[in-house]
């Protein structure tokens, strides 16, 4: 019984409450736009060259962690290969 009247269904009330809070969306977008807006001016945004800087460090930064973690696995694998050979033979 409860629930029906949470949903609006059931002997909970006209329904009023639910056309009520349906009417308020419009308002409530309004105010929530309003407030980003002013938000979004406090903002202090980088500038386009420190943006490309920035971006230039982690692509350079990236790609080096890339080559050496591709010679660490390499490496490692080497050494589980001889390993490995070197188990089977004794």
């Amino acid at each position: 019984m409860k629930d029906e009247s949470i949903r609006g269904g059931g002997d909970g009330g006209s329904g009023s409450g639910a056309m009520d809070k349906l009417g308020e969306h419009p308002r409530r977008l309004r105010q929530f736009l309003h407030e980003t807006r002013i938000e979004m001016d406090k903002v202090s945004w980088p500038s386009r060259q420190d943006v490309i800087s920035t971006t230039t460090v982690v692509i350079v930064t990236v790609t080096l962690f890339g080559f050496f973690f591709l010679g660490t696995d390499t490496l490692a694998q080497k050494i589980v290969g001889w390993m490995i050979e070197f188990g089977s033979k004794h």
